[in-house]
This record gives structure tokens, sequence and C-alpha cells, in this order.
């Protein structure tokens, strides 16, 4: 039986934060903020948003290597497989599949032969 005054209770200003995500007018606007900023005062304008040095940088290289298209949210995770992508990973396990019992029966017909070869020396020898 375990006691009521035991068990932890998370602390809620602990609890995991979830990534915050910007639209572009807004990356856009954080950047024009930054940039109006006087040179001292940078630094604590970061830390008052949340945000990092870099993540302005890379922002900024985005902009303009991709226009503000570049700066959109875009979707995390694995990239869906198309058709075509799943039939070539479906081919190439089957040619590995092929490789291996093609090996396999290479390695069964020079056993084969060091039988052969075996045998006859054995008989020639024998007789």
């Amino acid at each position: 039986m375990t006691d009521q005054s035991e068990e932890v209770q998370p602390e809620p200003t602990l609890e995991r934060r979830t990534r915050r995500r910007f639209s572009s007018a807004e990356k856009q606007r954080l950047l024009e903020e930054h940039d109006a900023l006087p040179k001292g005062e940078k630094t604590a304008w970061l830390r008052q948003q949340g945000l990092y040095a870099s993540q302005l940088a890379n922002w900024r290289k985005t902009l303009t290597e991709q226009g503000t298209q570049g700066l959109e949210p875009s979707s995390g995770g694995r990239k869906a497989k198309d058709d075509r992508d799943r039939r070539i990973e479906q081919l190439e396990k089957e040619k590995a599949r092929l490789e291996k019992r093609a090996k396999v029966a290479e390695d069964l017909v020079e056993l084969q032969k060091k039988l052969a070869t075996l045998s006859e020396d054995l008989n020639g020898s024998s007789q």
C-alpha cells in the first residue's frame, strides 16, 4: 500500500514546453524589431522574447535565400514515400534476397566440386 504523502506531484512550471511555431509575418516582425534595437539592448530583448540569436540568423539567411515563402513553417517529420520510392525499395530488397540466394547456390556448387574431387581422390588411392 502506498501512502498519499509519498506520491510525487509534478511541478507545473517544470512541465515540458511545447515547440513554438512562428508564421512568416511573425518572423519578419521579430527580425525588424531586433534590427531596430540599439546594440546594447538586443541580448535582453532576445531573452525577453525567449529566442536565440542563431534562430534569427537562420531566419535572416532563409529570408535572403528563399524570400518570405521560405519563412513559412514546414511540417515536420518524415516525408511520405510515393509509389515510385516504395517500388524502388521493394525491388532493392528483392535484389538483395536473390543475391544472397545466388551466393548460397554458388557456394553449394563449389562444395559439390570439392566433394567430387575428394571422392575421386579417395577412389583413386584405394584402387
